[in-house]
C-alpha cells in the first residue's frame, strides 16, 4: 500500500518564516547556523504540533527544493538530520516516513500532590443542565407520553414530531430538508458509529481534520478504517482546503468526517467560501463528507455562515450532516440525529437493530420541548459561555502567560499550546494538584499534539480559575529549564 505523501507547497506554506529567530533541536538559540539545520528544527516543530502527521511520507528533495528555492544538496541535508533525531524512519525501497524519537514521547513522570481541595474535572467540554428548562421538558414530556403508550415504543428513526422539529430548525438555517431526511439516534456518537459502520469498510481510509474529537477517532478505529489526517493550522485559515483535496485523491478515501463549526478542540469556525470548496472536493472525489454539528449552535462572536450541505448537491448523497443536543442542552439527554438522503436512512435503520431498537421515547419528546423554546435558552447558554471564556483567558493570563492560543469563537474550550511537549505527562500529574486534564494527544493520531493541552470553559467561574492555578502548578513541577524550551513558529 502506497504511503500518503506531503504537498510540498502546502508544507512550504505551513514552515512560515522558519529562517527566523529559530533554535536548535535542544531549543537553544543559535546566532549562526546553517540552513539545513534552519529547515530540520522548522520541520521538527511542525512534527511536534500535529501539523505534519506521524506516519506520512515528506515531500521529494526535489519538490520542496522547488517550493522554498533551495539546492536539493540542503534538502537532503535536513532529512538526514531528521533521520539521525529519529524524526524520520528510512526502510529499504520505500520512502521516509514521519515519526516521533522515543525522547520526545511522554515518560509517565508523577510528582508529590500539593492539593488539599477537591479535584476539579476539565476533561469534558460540557455544561451543567439548564435546570428550570430541563424540568419543565421532561414534566411536558410525561404529560404527552400517553399519547404513545398504546404501541411498541421502537422507532428506529425517530419520533415523526421530533424529526418535524429537527427539519425546521436546518430549514430556519437556510437548508431545505424534510422528516425523512432526518434519523433521530441515540447521541451524535451512535450517529457516527452507524454512519461509518455503513459507509466504510475495514481498511478503508477516512479524513480527519487533526486535532479532532477524541471518540471519533475511536469510532473508526472500531469499524477497522484508518484515520487519515489533514492537519489544522494555528493561524490564519485553519483548514488546509488544499491539502483535504490531495489526501483525498491519494488515499482515495471513501469517507471525510470534518467538525467545520466551532471545531473541537480548536474552536475554529470554516467560512462560507471554505464550505462551498469542502462540498465541492466531497464530490470532485466520489467521497462522503460527514459533517459534526454538535457544536453549531454555541456561537459566541457570531453566528456561523449556512450549513455545509447547503454547498452540496441537491440530492444529499455527498454530504450527511451530523448534530446533538447534549452540547446545546445537557450531555445527559442522549438525543443525537443524522441529516442524509432518504435512501441512506433507510439503510441506516436497517443495520441500527445491531446496536438499539430505537431512542428513548421519553428523552425525545423532552428534546421536542426543548427545541420549541431552542432561542431563549440558547441565548442564556452562550452568555454563559463568553462570560466563563473571559474567565479562563484572564486565569491563563495570570497563571500560565507563556501558553498561547488563538480565541476560539465558539465552542466550549481552548487549545493551548504549551511551550514544552510535556502535555500527557502534565495530564498525568494535574489530578495531584488538583485538576483532571485532557492531554493533547488525545486530539490526535499516533502521539502527535503533545506541545497541546484542551482547557474548556463550561465550569463555573471559581472552578475555572481553581482548575487553571492548579494546572500552573503541575506544569510549574515538570517544566524544563527556560533552555530546553521547544521554541514557537514565527508566522
Amino acid at each position: 500500500m502506497a504511503i500518503r505523501v506531503l504537498n510540498a507547497t502546502s508544507m512550504a506554506r505551513d514552515l512560515g518564516r522558519w529562517r527566523t529567530d529559530a533554535e536548535d533541536a535542544s531549543g537553544r538559540k543559535r546566532k549562526s547556523r546553517p540552513t539545513y539545520r534552519a529547515l530540520a528544527d522548522g520541520i521538527r516543530l511542525l512534527i511536534h504540533d500535529g501539523r505534519i502527521p506521524l506516519g506520512v511520507g515528506l515531500p521529494s528533495e526535489r519538490d520542496l527544493s522547488s517550493a522554498l528555492d533551495l539546492s536539493r544538496t540542503t534538502i537532503t541535508s535536513s532529512y538526514a538530520v531528521l533521520r539521525e533525531e529519529g524524526y524520520l524512519i528510512s526502510k529499504q525501497g520505500a520512502r521516509s516516513t514521519v515519526a516521533l524519537p522515543d525522547m520526545a514521547k511522554p515518560n509517565g513522570l508523577l510528582v508529590q500532590s500539593r492539593s488539599t481541595g477537591p479535584v476539579i474535572d476539565m476533561s469534558h467540554a460540557a455544561m451543567a443542565a439548564p435546570t428550570d428548562a430541563m424540568l419543565h421538558a421532561y414534566n411536558s414530556a410525561l404529560q404527552a407520553l400517553p399519547a404513545y403508550l398504546s404501541n411498541h415504543g421502537m422507532e428506529p428513526i425517530g419520533l415523526s414530531v421530533l424529526r418535524e422539529s429537527i427539519a425546521r430548525r436546518f430549514v430556519e438555517r437556510g437548508l431545505p430538508t424534510t422528516p425523512d431526511q432526518i434519523m433521530v439516534t441515540s447521541g451524535a456518537q451512535q450517529a457516527v458509529r452507524l454512519l461509518l459502520g455503513t459507509l466504510t469498510s475495514p481498511g478503508d481510509r477516512v479524513l480527519i481534520d487533526h486535532p479532532t474529537y477524541p471518540n471519533a477517532l475511536e469510532a473508526i478505529r472500531r469499524v477497522g478504517a484508518r484515520p487519515v489526517p489533514v492537519p489544522i493550522r494555528p493561524e490564519g485559515e485553519p483548514w488546509d482546503l488544499d491539502g483535504i483535496r490531495s489526501a483525498a485523491r491519494q488515499t482515495a478515501s471513501k469517507v471525510a468526517y470534518m467538525i467545520p463549526d466551532f471545531h473541537n478542540p480548536t474552536g475554529r469556525c470554516l467560512p462560507a467560501d471554505g464550505r462551498a470548496e469542502l462540498a465541492k472536493i466531497a464530490r470532485d472525489t466520489s467521497m462522503t463528507l460527514i459533517v459534526d454539528e454538535t457544536m453549531v449552535d454555541l456561537w459566541l462572536d457570531a453566528p456561523p455562515p449556512p450549513p455545509v450541505a447547503s454547498f452540496g448537491r441537491v440530492s444529499g448523497t455527498d454530504v450527511v450532516t451530523i448534530g446533538s443536543a447534549s452540547k446545546s442542552y445537557w450531555g445527559g439527554l442522549r438525543i443525537g440525529w443524522i441529516r442524509a438522503n432518504p435512501s441512506l436512512i433507510s439503510r441506516l435503520a436497517g443495520s441500527r437493530a445491531a446496536h438499539d431498537l430505537g431512542t428513548s421515547v421519553m428523552d425525545q419528546l423532552a428534546a421536542g420541548f426543548l427545541l420549541q423554546d431552542a432561542d431563549a435558552i440558547l441565548d442564556t447558554r452562550r452568555d454563559q459561555l463568553r462570560e466563563r471564556r473571559s474567565v479562563l483567558e484572564s486565569a491563563l493570563a495570570e497563571h500560565l502567560p507563556d501558553w498561547t492560543y488563538r480565541r476560539s469563537t465558539g465552542g466550549m474550550s481552548l487549545w493551548l499550546q504549551i511551550p514544552t511537549p510535556v502535555s500527557s505527562a502534565l495530564a498525568a500529574t494535574a489530578p495531584t494538584f488538583g485538576a483532571v486534564l485532557a492531554a493533547g494527544p488525545r486530539f490526535g493520531v499516533e502521539g502527535a499534539f503533545e506541545r497541546f493541552l484542551r482547557l474548556p470553559y463550561t465550569r463555573e467561574p471559581a472552578e475555572i480559575t481553581a482548575a487553571v492555578v492548579a494546572t500552573a502548578s503541575a506544569y510549574a513541577a515538570l517544566a524544563p529549564s527556560a533552555d530546553d524550551r521547544e521554541p514557537a513558529l514565527v508566522f
